[in-house]
């Protein structure tokens, strides 16, 4: 088991690992002939020229306030719509779920044009927080159904109990989400990657670069020319870095607070 277990974070540091030693390798220097584990000449002045070239600085902040907007608020509304699938009668609840799963099957890209169209009507591009929105309907189906899911391995005699004392449907949901904990830490991840990683929304829906996420600032130095790839690999690595420390800190209270491991 420990071996399979570091065969598969082997697996997912190596990239990660060639990534932080491409981004030592001296500027200005042709592309090396194949897999260069160690650059002969090195240097760290190549993450002070990627922040500078791609305003990474500014863009990081913009990114820090899409996450902390959009993932709390896809847990919480993603949260109420699968706990209302989950305590639904029987025949609603199927409703429901194929509802759900047909609009999980609409692929993203037949709603940039309209929503874009939209938000420009209403006045709200070019405004960093606009890139949250899709938030307010759970970002995505997926994540509906993984709430229903959490919620619907509660006891029905529970739920049924707390509807015959009188609680409302927010107090059931407060009772019930400790639950599902498990599956809001999971969501929450999932939002955090995705808004962490969007170019496409942020590259419609903001004109001004002042307003870019550290993932359009990544973008535009990924057309930097072969020679200067350390400079776009070392803004991947600072891009790279808040993920991971994110998941390790959840990864460390998912386990300590929810499985008391």
């Amino acid at each position: 088991m420990n071996a399979a277990a570091l065969l598969v974070a082997a697996v997912f540091t190596a990239p990660i690992a060639v990534l932080a030693l491409g981004s030592l390798r001296r500027p200005g220097q042709p592309p090396p002939n194949g897999l260069e584990l160690l650059p002969e000449r090195t240097t760290t002045g190549n993450y002070a020229t990627a922040v500078r070239m791609g305003d990474l600085a500014g863009q990081l902040g913009n990114s820090l306030l899409i996450v902390a907007v959009a993932v709390p608020a896809t847990v919480l509304v993603a949260s109420w719509a699968g706990f209302a699938i989950a305590t639904a009668p029987r025949r609603t609840r199927g409703t429901l779920v194929l509802v759900t799963l047909v609009a999980l099957m609409v692929p993203p890209v037949a709603l940039w044009v309209p929503r874009v169209v939209f938000l420009e009507w209403l006045g709200f591009t070019d405004h960093t927080i606009v890139v949250a929105l899709p938030a307010i309907a759970a970002t995505s189906p997926f994540y509906v159904l993984v709430f229903a899911f959490a919620y619907s391995r509660i006891p029905r005699a529970l739920v049924e109990t707390a509807t015959l004392e009188g609680l409302s449907a927010v107090r059931r949901w407060v009772l019930m989400f400790p639950a599902a904990r498990p599956a809001a830490f999971a969501v929450a991840m999932l939002a955090f990657v995705t808004y962490w990683s969007t170019v496409i929304d942020p590259l419609l829906l903001l004109p001004s670069q002042e307003r870019w996420p550290l993932s359009l600032g990544l973008w535009s130095l990924s057309s930097l020319d072969p020679p200067m790839y350390p400079i776009f690999l070392a803004g991947a690595v600072l891009a790279t870095l808040p993920p991971v420390v994110v998941f390790l800190l959840a990864q460390r209270a998912f386990l300590t607070r929810t499985l008391e491991v």
